[in-house]
């Protein structure tokens, strides 16, 4: 993959995880170390190399270490399947795809149990067929593909946008308008890696719909709907905008609110261009009961 530095006197290692889609700094650090990264043509070592605006890139991507990931017998809600994808609907609490420090009792794990060899094989054995993520607290649609080619259309429509993705939430406070967007970059939060903010500085270009469901009194029941994709972008939008979401102790309330001590956001539709035949497919997930009981707490809706 070759890039073009866009920035002046910027970190390498700053600028590959800013411009490269799901990749840590920590990850393109090791990328440098292992002489996968040039500049102009020359091999770039230094996670702290300045780059000059204009200078060309080239990551080489390694193939993935080799990985055993257990195959795991779990309880799958699959509401959408044919021979080239899959929808599950994933509950709260279950992880994605093993990572340093949770190898077992995933999604993935579930998966390789269920379907083995009929997943696509281009994120490697630790991530097969999985295409995009959601948060382990973040219950919903997770559309994962089956062989290679379904893959590679998948994150291209990702990629320009054209999956629709929409998102029932459940915030602190009662907005005023009835819709509105959020239209603010969001990056790495400097000093605490694993959370994100808004920022102009080392960010990419995040954008996301809301309008209101149903307005309580201290609370509003919302659905979003993301233009782009990025890490915790919802919450982070919302936290931004003073509305953080009900139980979200990372980016609103640091003690847990009505009961809740992680987030009321679920992945509740998902449309998306059928990469065999070019229909389009919606799949709808109903609000699980965790997020109806948040509701039935908040007391009456408000009257218009």
């Amino acid at each position: 993959m070759i890039y073009t530095a866009d920035t002046h006197d910027e970190r390498i290692d700053a600028f590959l995880t800013r411009i490269m889609d799901n990749t840590t700094r920590s990850a393109a650090q090791k990328l440098l170390e292992r002489g996968n990264v040039t500049v102009n043509g020359k091999t770039v070592k230094q996670k702290n190399r300045r780059l000059r605006e204009g200078d060309e890139i080239d990551v080489q991507i390694p193939p993935p270490e080799a990985v055993f990931t257990a195959a795991t017998e779990m309880e799958l809600d699959i509401v959408y399947e044919d021979e080239d994808v899959m929808v599950i609907n994933k509950p709260k609490g279950l992880v994605v795809h093993p990572a340093a420090g949770h190898r077992d009792d995933t999604l993935v794990n579930g998966l390789l149990y269920a379907r083995g060899d009929a997943l696509s094989g281009i994120n490697g054995e630790m991530r097969p067929g999985i295409v995009h993520r959601i948060d382990k607290d973040t219950s919903g649609l997770l559309l994962v593909a089956k062989n290679d080619l379904a893959h590679v259309f998948i994150a291209e429509e990702l990629k320009v946008h054209k999956v629709v993705r929409t998102y029932e939430a459940i915030v602190c406070g009662c907005f005023k308008a009835d819709s509105g967007t959020v239209d603010a970059p969001i990056g790495r939060k400097p000093g605490e890696r694993k959370k994100m903010c808004v920022t102009q500085r080392n960010s990419k270009n995040a954008v996301t719909h809301w309008e209101v469901v149903t307005r309580y009194r201290n609370h509003t029941h919302i659905r979003c709907r993301l233009e782009t994709g990025r890490t915790h972008q919802i919450r982070v939008h919302m936290a931004h905008i003073c509305h953080p979401i009900l139980g979200d102790t990372v980016y609103g309330n640091k003690k847990p609110e009505l009961g809740f001590d992680s987030q009321c956001l679920h992945a509740g539709e998902l449309t998306f261009t059928h990469p065999r035949d070019g229909r389009q497919v919606t799949v709808k997930a109903p609000l699980p009961e965790y997020f109806q009981k948040a509701l039935s707490r908040l007391g009456a809706p408000k009257k218009d």
